[in-house]
């Protein structure tokens, strides 16, 4: 290996050179074959992993093992921006009600076919459950977009994938305890009470958070508010790896009583204009850390099951779970067909969340379960959103949700003079009005908030130069 022969600080920082140059690089490739960042992300590490060129050392990746943590604390925090009480309000209940369907159902079905169909041990089927209920909304969202998508079909679903993460986090904590305590030998209701009561406290403590949040950033700057907020939310992970508790909960709580009592959007957009780069180097890291050959060859497996047939199983469950729960919760709550009958095929894609919960149980149960439900995890997410954009492209047109044809999107009233032009000027005209209405293209409110925050620097900085003391007063 190259870099071998460097110094351990050379390894460290030449390593994160290469993993954000490859990832970036890769994404390039993904995005000419409209399939989503993530998806490059994993096949970048991949690459640059044991299995391909083997660039990176073994101690680095396994010294970057706390970006799981950080990676899921932002997921989780930035999940709180859409849970406002007029959003909730508004069909609010009936999404609730499908969410908790599809997500519990895809995490029923999963573990019961782990467990009794297959025969594989109950921690590794409980939490291979929970991760199940998981989903991934980039490339559904991306789909909308392309699609220019709107109505019923479109706002339940946005609100949907929205909620489906915090089902699974939630999901997620009652079976990771109740995993820890079957590994631990006897599965008591103390062993799997505390641990739930634990991530009750954190989720409290957490909330508590949000609100003195509000009180650090009031009367800061832009950019000194972006730097608190990282630090309450680091610090906060931190004393929860300390204790060995999950931060998850409490992150989505500090973000969800953020956004209710400050009733600012900012700070989330700036967020998500920083967090990029540490989301990339967790994704490439976690390409890295597959493993490609416990999934390929005949000596990988868990309970005498191959990782490969395991892997195939969960694939197929878990979009049978899905569908089905999506279509019993859109009829409980009486939603129309369009929506009942497609919905389920919109929830396919799984990524970001899933990889991240993964990491964190393969770090909690350790040993060869966790590397096998680590690598179940990676396999199938990179399959997911191969298939995911088409399959939310699909669910989409056959709810109606867009139409690619012209006469839909610009009727001939909304050109002028329609009966005095031929059919191909009618086209031309009707073209125009399109590109009209496209937006220019203009900088995210991402970049706009950074923009705000450099202009106030600098005109914080100017006013400071020209009316401090200079040393010549002196």
């Amino acid at each position: 290996m190259l870099l071998q022969n460097f110094s351990s600080v050379g390894q460290v920082i030449i390593s994160i050179a290469v993993m954000l140059l490859s990832g970036y690089l890769m994404s390039r490739v993904t995005k000419k074959l409209k399939l989503p960042n993530v998806t490059g992300y994993i096949i970048a590490g991949i690459i640059i992993g044991p299995y391909c060129i083997d660039v990176i050392p073994t101690q680095v990746v396994e010294g970057m093992s706390f970006l799981a943590d950080i990676a899921l604390a932002f997921i989780a925090f930035s999940t709180g921006e859409f849970f406002t009480l007029s959003t909730l309000k508004k069909n609010g209940a009936k999404n609730v009600v499908i969410t908790v369907f599809e997500a519990l159902l895809a995490s029923l079905v999963v573990f019961l076919v782990m467990y009794f169909a297959l025969g594989l041990s109950l921690a590794f089927s409980i939490v291979l459950g929970a991760l199940a209920a998981a989903t991934a909304p980039a490339s559904t969202m991306m789909t909308i977009r392309q699609t220019n998508a709107k109505g019923d079909f479109v706002d339940t679903l946005l609100q949907v994938v929205a909620l489906d993460d915090v089902v699974g986090l939630l999901a997620f904590s009652v079976a990771i305890a109740v995993a820890t305590a079957s590994l631990a030998g006897v599965v008591t209701f103390k062993n799997v009470a505390l641990p739930i009561i634990y991530n009750v406290v954190v989720f409290v403590v957490g909330g508590a958070l949000g609100f003195l949040l509000k009180l650090l950033l009031g009367k800061h700057s832009t950019d000194n508010r972006l730097i608190i907020a990282i630090a309450v939310i680091f610090s906060f992970c931190g004393l929860c790896a300390i204790l060995d508790v999950s931060p998850l909960l409490g992150c989505m709580a500090m973000g969800t009583v953020y956004r209710n009592v400050a009733k600012d959007d900012k700070l989330f957009k700036q967020l998500n204009y920083f967090s990029p780069p540490i989301l990339l180097l967790f994704f490439v890291r976690s390409g890295v850390n597959f493993k490609l050959d416990a999934l390929v060859s005949s000596g990988g497996s868990i309970g005498g099951v191959s990782l490969l047939v395991i892997g195939i199983v969960y694939f197929f469950t878990r979009i049978a779970g899905k569908y089905t729960g999506s279509f019993l919760g859109c009829l409980c709550v009486k939603k129309d067909a369009k929506v009942r009958n497609w919905l389920g095929l919109a929830l396919i894609p799984q990524a970001g969340v899933a990889i991240g919960l993964a990491a964190l149980a393969a770090r909690t149960i350790g040993g060869e379960t966790g590397s096998a439900m680590e690598t179940i995890i990676l396999a199938s997410s990179v399959l997911y959103e191969l298939i995911g954009p088409a399959c939310a492209k699909l669910s989409l047109y056959l709810s109606k949700s867009y139409s690619n044809d012209i006469d839909t999107v610009v009727p001939d009233s909304q050109v002028e003079q329609a009966e005095q032009k031929n059919e191909v000027q009618l086209l031309i005209d009707k073209i125009n009005t399109i590109r009209q209405s496209l937006p220019d293209s203009a900088p995210s409110e991402e970049e706009n908030a950074f923009d705000e925050a450099a202009e106030e620097y600098y005109i914080l900085n100017s006013c400071l130069l020209y009316t401090s003391p200079s040393p010549r007063d002196a």
